[in-house]
């Protein structure tokens, strides 16, 4: 009997360390929220992935080069119920000129945490509402 009730024990465990952590990481510790940025540019790819989708624009710089800028943004699940698809309606359209309105990352990389999405016929989408935590 004592065996069986340390098994219990022991294999009760082995499941509550099999729990996934709810814990999240802070936007803040890659992207400077003291440095909102405000980039047009011209959609590349929409990747609908999960943890957090990425929007690649291609914007052009003032020397004629182009430069690939990559957004974070929510994740898939939260992008379909806002109405956006990866294909079909709903779907961003590939070659036109979106705007975001967001954080630079903080290592001087083209990248940033996209905050709202302005689309070619002026409508605008906020993805996140300044929840420093990331949540």
């Amino acid at each position: 009997m004592k065996y069986s009730w340390l098994g219990i024990v022991a294999g009760l465990g082995l499941v509550l360390a099999a729990v996934p952590a709810l814990a999240h990481h802070a936007v803040a510790a890659q992207y400077d929220m003291q440095k909102p940025i405000e980039i047009t540019g011209a959609l590349k790819k929409m990747e609908f992935i999960n943890p957090h989708s990425m929007l690649h624009l291609e914007v052009a710089n003032t020397d004629g080069t182009k430069t690939e800028w990559v957004f974070q943004t929510t994740n898939a699940g939260t992008l379909r119920s806002r109405g956006l698809a990866r294909s079909g309606p709903g779907a961003l359209e590939a070659g036109a000129t979106y705007t975001v309105k967001g954080y630079a990352a903080r290592n001087g990389n083209p990248m940033g945490f996209l905050r709202t999405l302005i689309f070619p016929d002026g409508k605008e989408m906020v993805f996140w509402f300044g929840d420093p935590s990331g949540n």
